[in-house]
């Protein structure tokens, strides 16, 4: 495959990731981050550092609206639950096993 052509479809496979997480509002970031290790937040914030890279200016608001799909406040009003004290505790649990293993 050539590199424009790999970059073509890095570019879909994020956009299709994009469409599916908006698909799927019901995956709470903490969820994310328990399982995987990043979430939406993560998503903006290396969105946000790669443009930065190629010397484009993009503020986490803008961000988190592109990786969102609208205002992370509006989202979060809309579909943000507060987490569960079992998320809270295997979050916390996946911080800590992290920290043992480094």
């Amino acid at each position: 495959m050539d590199k424009h052509t790999e970059t073509e479809v890095q570019a879909a496979v994020f956009r299709r990731l994009l469409s599916h997480l908006d698909s799927h509002k019901e995956v709470q970031n903490i969820d994310l981050m328990i399982l995987a290790d990043f979430c939406r937040n993560c998503l903006a914030k290396w969105y946000m550092a790669e443009a930065g890279e190629r010397g484009v200016e993009v503020d986490y608001d803008a961000a988190r609206e592109a990786i969102y799909g609208m205002p992370y406040s509006e989202w979060k009003a809309n579909h943000q639950q507060p987490a569960t004290p079992e998320q809270l505790a295997a979050f916390e649990a996946r911080q800590a096993a992290k920290k043992a293993n480094s």
